[in-house]
């Protein structure tokens, strides 16, 4: 199947999801995120993701609704932050999201971190908040096979997405197979290892394809069927990003990149969450 930027995954309750997003993660609130929302519209993107914790969902949605994009062909993702967790907390914290979004609903909710003791009750009212149709789709975010076998043992509907961190020196391999096996869509966040792109091999690769070392790492998920929401700030690397459509890594290609894994983490540890 050639892939293009308008290409979709399909989540366990048949929504469609873009296999590329644009993250917005540390971007801050007001134009700097306007302006790289509407960037990434402009280029193509229809799939934002912002959080709780980001403090910029109110500009997400001032950019959506100034980009002249029907609200119902761009998708929306936010989470519940560690401190709003819980059952009531978190019925009341997707509400915030909403009303700073300035939206009706949000196209997948996630919970941000598996906050031990908390998350399930935290799922139930995902659950509930799915069930109302306050959002669209729901899932998790930074669990590890523990949490999502812990967590499968009591929820109702089954997580469709799972957002964790992932690069070629971080594969996640085992839940990675763990996930497809079980029809959990694996979301990719830091996919380009926090600009940590003069590895020799992508370097080589880059050279080979006529592309940057961005592009290779972004189509390497893309290829491996992992959506990917790259963050960038800059129009010119939005679009970049975005630029990754007509080429194909070869499949030994993509054997070397996964040869890179060091199981090496650039962020927290899903199992050590203490913030």
């Amino acid at each position: 199947m050639k892939l293009t930027i308008d290409s979709t995954v399909e989540l366990l309750n048949g929504t469609e999801m873009p296999r590329l997003g644009l993250g917005v993660w540390r971007a801050e609130d007001g134009a700097e995120t306007e302006n790289a929302v509407l960037a990434a519209l402009q280029a193509g993107y229809r799939s934002i993701d912002t959080a709780s914790l980001y403090g910029n969902e109110a500009s997400v949605g001032r950019a959506i609704r100034a980009s002249g994009v029907a609200r119902e062909k761009v998708f929306v993702t936010t989470k519940v932050w560690n401190d709003e967790q819980g059952y009531d907390n978190t019925i009341a914290a997707c509400h915030r999201s909403l009303e700073r979004l300035g939206m009706d609903y949000a196209d997948l909710y996630l919970i941000h971190w598996a906050v031990v003791g908390k998350y399930k009750e935290t799922y139930r009212a995902l659950e509930e908040l799915y069930e109302q149709g306050l959002v669209k789709a729901i899932g998790v975010s930074n669990f590890n096979i523990t949490h999502l076998e812990d967590l499968m043992g009591s929820c109702r509907i089954k997580p469709m997405v799972n957002q964790v961190e992932m690069h070629p020196l971080l594969t996640q391999k085992r839940l990675f197979a763990f996930c497809r096996k079980e029809g959990i869509q694996l979301v990719s966040w830091r996919p380009l290892m926090q600009g940590r792109l003069d590895h020799p091999l992508i370097v080589q690769l880059a050279g080979k394809y006529g592309k940057t070392p961005a592009q290779i790492l972004i189509r390497w998920h893309l290829q491996l069927g992992v959506v990917t929401i790259p963050k960038s700030s800059r129009a010119e690397r939005i679009r970049e990003n975005a630029d990754v459509f007509d080429f194909v890594l070869e499949p030994e290609d993509v054997v070397a990149i996964d040869g890179l894994n060091e199981n090496r983490r650039f962020g927290k540890d899903p199992d050590h969450v203490d913030f």
